[in-house]
């Protein structure tokens, strides 16, 4: 599962080969104890929670860099390598 990103504790990862549960372009997002998959179109949880500021900020992120987001999900079903993404600053 490799890391693309982290900012403000945050940890963004892609799966490879994962597009078989949700079906279609997401990220998984860990802060602290929390887990969640997070859809890059829209930003909307799929599975799993975090807390509202957080997940503002995923949300922020996902909507600056989704063009790249989009061309590391091909990478990762793939299972090519992703490439690392800027965090949000």
């Amino acid at each position: 599962m490799p890391t693309i990103s982290m900012f403000y504790g945050i940890l963004i990862t892609l799966l490879y080969e994962d597009n078989v549960r949700h079906n279609l372009p997401h990220i998984h997002v860990r802060y602290q104890g929390a887990k969640a998959s997070v859809a890059i179109e829209d930003g909307q949880i799929l599975a799993g929670h975090l807390p509202g500021k957080q997940m503002k900020l995923v949300q922020a992120w996902i909507e600056i860099h989704r063009d790249e987001l989009l061309a590391n999900w091909e990478l990762a079903v793939s299972g090519e390598e992703p490439f690392k993404i800027a965090p949000l600053q």
